[in-house]
């Protein structure tokens, strides 16, 4: 080639190569707040994580960083409202296993979907279940449990917070997978009433949160049979996990995680996976997250979050459609 013809070329490989580099400039988050929106009200398990991460978040970008609780239609409002916002890096959205991985199945006629209309950015934490029993029930083990069940078909009640909730899902897959079959009693106001009708032996067994059990299982008041996660937990170091009982699909509790709306450039997806990996390492935040039930877990790249996100939206969808459950 002629020097001229070298000369254009260079003018033109960079004339294409500014906007590239561009949009490689890392968002100035000093420009304006960042808000982290939670699909649930003020004090419940997803703000609790929201209002941990603010500080440290703030900190890390050099931000202003604001919790916007969103509440409504059992979280699809604050997931629309993330969805409908620029794609520049300053709305964050905490989507949990209901929001995202449930709710898709759950409501059918929502137009949003998490790894459609969002981007995964990376898991933050696992709140681990616990399968509990009351004390009278004779079987000690899951094996047990599943051998009873079978010799007493629908004779056992499980509880539930309500029909669409992850514990009365997890339920429905644990029995399909064994072959046995019990009564789902639904209860409202959250997973209190349920936790209390199982302690006053209304019914006989549910997927709980560990949190939520712990004291009454030290207490000799509930049986802990298995607990949903991927390793046992230091708390109940004899407790297995359900996927050393045969169940290995279920090694996720009720997890949470960081998106953002689809069409955020990479370069602002990988400083915000860069922001969370640090702030989730923070001491004070893991002390914090574990003192309130809730594990730390973050992804190995927004990529592995996504498909993460696909397969537990495969794992309940399947359970959704097997049980026929409906959001009534």
């Amino acid at each position: 080639m002629t020097r001229p013809t070298l000369t254009l070329a260079a003018g033109a490989a960079a004339l294409l190569l500014a906007p590239m580099a561009a949009s490689a400039q890392p968002v100035d988050f000093s420009k304006r707040p960042l808000r982290i929106i939670v699909p649930f009200a003020p004090g419940g398990a997803s703000d609790f994580v929201g209002r941990i991460l603010q500080p440290r978040l703030a900190e890390e970008l050099g931000a202003q960083v604001l919790v916007d609780n969103r509440a409504g239609a059992a979280g699809n409002i604050g997931v629309e409202v993330a969805a409908r916002a620029s794609s520049d890096g300053f709305t964050l959205l905490l989507g949990n296993v209901g929001t995202m991985a449930i709710n898709p199945s759950l409501y059918p006629e929502f137009p949003y979907r998490p790894t459609k209309h969002f981007i995964p950015v990376t898991q933050v934490v696992d709140v681990p279940g616990a399968l509990v029993s009351h004390p009278s029930l004779p079987a000690t083990t899951v094996p047990e449990l599943i051998a009873y069940a079978k010799a007493n078909p629908n004779k056992l009640n499980f509880a539930s917070p309500g029909p669409g909730s992850a514990n009365r899902i997890e339920m429905e897959i644990l029995m399909r997978a064994a072959g046995i079959s019990m009564t789902h009693i639904p209860y409202k106001g959250g997973a209190g009433p349920a936790v209390t009708s199982l302690v006053q032996g209304e019914t006989q067994l549910g997927f709980v949160t560990l949190s939520s059990a712990m004291s009454f299982v030290k207490a000799g008041k509930l049986r802990m049979l298995g607990i949903v996660a991927p390793a046992r937990n230091a708390g109940v170091p004899d407790v297995p996990t359900m996927g050393e009982t045969g169940f290995k699909s279920m090694r996720t509790g009720s997890w949470q995680g960081v998106f953002v709306p689809a069409g955020t450039p990479r370069p602002v997806v990988n400083r915000l996976f860069e922001a969370m990996q640090k702030v989730m390492a923070h001491p004070d935040v893991r002390k914090r997250l574990n003192d309130g039930g809730a594990e730390v877990v973050v992804s190995k790249s927004p990529e592995d979050f996504t498909a993460f996100v696909r397969e537990e939206n495969e794992r309940f969808g399947r359970a959704i459609r097997d049980a026929k459950i409906t959001a009534d």
